[in-house]
């Protein structure tokens, strides 16, 4: 498992009966979570001390309870600055455990010692996009959210970066794909994070199980011809370390040769010293 561990400002604290507790910044969270189907005491004293917890309906759904948390507030991981607030469906607007993969691809980024063109799809609030602006590379952040895209210029702005080379677009980015490879674009890394279901501006429907594969086969086709790294987030149960590894070797390996690996990312939990599971990575190199 890939486990991010480098995080000062965040942390799991415990997990029981369907919820993590976690720490942000000073503030901590009770949110649910469906890996933890396990139910152990609640002995840890953040339990009751809780900022904001988000209780999920049984209709599906759920509310947030706040409990003296502001609207918004930051945290940092390295050189980077975090705006969070809590929204829809118990999300803050960062996924910690992604930290594992930033720090993976920032050092390939700066070992390349040239120019790396980096695609960043369903780019989301900008963690990863952060992470290879930082690294020295030049990126084209894609989401067909406006509001996320919104928040993760203002992450760049927070963590310093205005100035470095991001192209922010707001856009389906199938369709963007496609307008890439039209006008003759290729890129030296592509990141993607997809949605188990989601709808674009224009109300294109994306279904994970029936989009992802002929995506991930228009998609190769945009590597340069000097390609860095191939990285593809899932948080669908369905897409295992094992389906991630052999759709980027059917569509990646069988063009360019080089190297898979898939695993499980996870984040330490300091109660009991378990690594709480949170999704699945695919990662393709050259070598």
């Amino acid at each position: 498992m890939w486990i991010a561990d480098g995080w000062k400002d965040y942390e799991v604290l415990d997990t029981s009966s369907g919820e993590k507790l976690e720490r942000w910044g000073k503030y901590l969270l009770v949110r649910p979570d469906p890996q933890v189907i396990w139910s152990t005491p609640k002995t840890n004293p953040g339990w009751k001390k809780k900022n904001g917890h988000y209780h999920r309906s049984n209709a599906g759904g759920g509310e947030w309870e706040f409990f003296h948390l502001p609207q918004e507030w930051s945290i940092h991981y390295k050189e980077l600055t975090f705006n969070l607030k809590p929204f829809s469906f118990k999300h803050t607007g960062l996924f910690p455990e992604q930290a594992a993969n930033w720090d993976w691809f920032g050092n390939l980024i700066k070992k390349a010692n040239r120019p790396v063109k980096v695609l960043n799809l369903f780019a989301y609030t900008g963690g990863a996009t952060l992470s290879a602006a930082a690294a020295g590379a030049s990126v084209t952040h894609v989401d067909a959210s406006k509001g996320m895209v919104t928040w993760a210029k203002e992450n760049a702005a927070s963590s310093g970066l205005s100035d470095r080379p991001v192209r922010w677009l707001v856009d389906d980015c199938v369709k963007f794909v496609e307008r890439e490879l039209r006008r003759g674009n290729t890129y030296d890394a592509i990141i993607m994070d997809p949605p188990s279901y989601g709808r674009g501006p224009k109300g294109e429907i994306w279904k994970i199980e029936e989009s992802i594969f002929p995506f991930l086969q228009l998609t190769t086709k945009l590597l340069s011809d000097d390609p860095l790294f191939f990285l593809i987030n899932s948080y669908t149960t369905g897409l295992q370390p094992a389906v991630l590894s052999y759709m980027i070797h059917e569509t990646v390996c069988r063009k360019l040769g080089g190297k898979v690996e898939s695993s499980e990312i996870g984040l330490p939990v300091r109660e009991n010293g378990l690594i709480l599971p949170c999704g699945a990575s695919g990662r393709w190199t050259a070598e």
